[in-house]
């Protein structure tokens, strides 16, 4: 009897442990993940550091995301890959986006990650520009097919057509600082966390350093113009987005990248350290100065950060219509949205994530030669 009792428990035991393994296999079972792709505005670089920080540091897996990242170039045109269906989620400066939707292309923006501008326009101190208005008579780069507008406004605001070649010599300036740097035009245009490094990297003959500091420049950013337009924001097809399951995706994708941009306002040189293991295409120093530059860009976000102010938004909206880089001005209720990005912040705080950064200190950051 007793015999009986031991074996019909050991089956029982025998069971209980066949199901509890069976429910242990299917807890350890990996859960299928969203497939998502994202195009950037530009090449692997501190610039988007928050998306590869997402990815590297498990966000977007634990927003149930299998997120693709795909550089840009200058021959890749963001909206026009996410208009052909080559990725779901965009990167690029708001005017560009503005000029698309302008030419019929349907998209909207579901995010504004930075909230203020990197443009500025730079010029020799010894030619005596401290001004735009005393770029009269000067020579001065600015790059094309849409970027050129903003310190178009401030020649404007200036009293200066930069249309009228009697009173300042407009150059076309390609995406590097060449023409700058051998003083083949007075200004130049240049972003804080990338070009302006690259003129204060150069190095000199027997390698010589420095050769340049922002003591030999005027800086002019566009901000303090009044007429700088919005950088980097995320949009996605008008129709992809109308669909509510796309919508639930594009918000958990946004709360990752918030979670992101958040780590790397944190940890600034691991994050420099996940761009530079995702593509090395710049060096570590000019990674480390444009992952702090980057940062003064997003924060302190007042709104949270990725959620449009509607008054920064108009300004961009009256450049580009004012100097025809649209025919009309944008509708806003139409050009972009508040609400996934708002679902997105309002999570994150939940969970205890700051996204605000309303005590942000930015880091100093040394000039390396070359941006080695």
């Amino acid at each position: 009897m007793k015999r009986a009792m031991w074996v019909e428990a050991i089956a029982v035991m025998a069971v209980v442990g066949l199901v509890a393994s069976a429910c242990s296999s299917e807890k350890k079972a990996p859960k299928e993940l969203t497939k998502v792709t994202l195009q950037l505005k530009w090449v692997t670089q501190a610039q988007f550091a928050g998306y590869y920080a997402a990815k590297d540091q498990g966000y977007f897996e634990d927003e149930g995301l299998d997120v693709t990242i795909l550089p840009g170039g200058p021959d890749i045109t963001p909206e026009q890959v996410v208009a052909g269906g080559g990725a779901d989620i965009g990167i690029n400066w708001t005017s560009s986006t503005l000029v698309q939707r302008d030419q019929g292309v349907d998209l909207v923006t579901i995010a504004q990650v930075f909230t203020h501008s990197g443009v500025t326009e730079i010029a020799w101190k010894d030619t005596g520009i401290t001004s735009f208005a005393q770029m009269k008579g000067k020579k001065v780069g600015v790059w094309c097919c849409g970027n050129q507008y903003q310190q178009f406004a401030a020649l404007t605001k200036a009293g200066i057509d930069p249309n009228d070649s009697s009173q300042v010599t407009i150059v076309d300036q390609p995406f590097d600082m060449s023409l700058f740097i051998n003083r083949e035009v007075d200004a130049a245009s240049a972003m804080t966390y990338n070009e302006l490094a690259q003129v204060l990297e150069v190095t000199g003959p027997g390698g010589a350093f420095p050769v340049t500091t922002l003591d030999d420049l005027t800086v002019l950013p566009l901000a303090a113009e009044g007429t700088a337009m919005l950088e980097d924001a995320v949009f996605v097809r008008g129709d992809w987005i109308s669909d509510t399951n796309n919508q639930d995706i594009a918000t958990r994708f946004l709360k990752a990248s918030f979670k992101g941009w958040a780590y790397c306002r944190d940890n600034l040189q691991k994050c420099v350290d996940i761009v530079l293991a995702a593509g090395p295409t710049l060096g570590q120093g000019h990674q480390t100065w444009q992952m702090n530059e980057i940062n003064k860009l997003i924060w302190p976000a007042p709104l949270g950060i990725g959620v449009m102010d509607p008054n920064l938004f108009q300004i961009t909206n009256d450049i580009a219509s004012t100097y025809d880089l649209i025919a009309k001005p944008a509708d806003p209720a139409a050009t972009f949205r508040t609400d996934l990005a708002q679902a997105a912040v309002d999570a994150l705080k939940a969970d205890g994530v700051d996204v605000n950064g309303a005590g942000y200190q930015p880091t100093t950051i040394e000039v390396t030669p070359n941006g080695e």
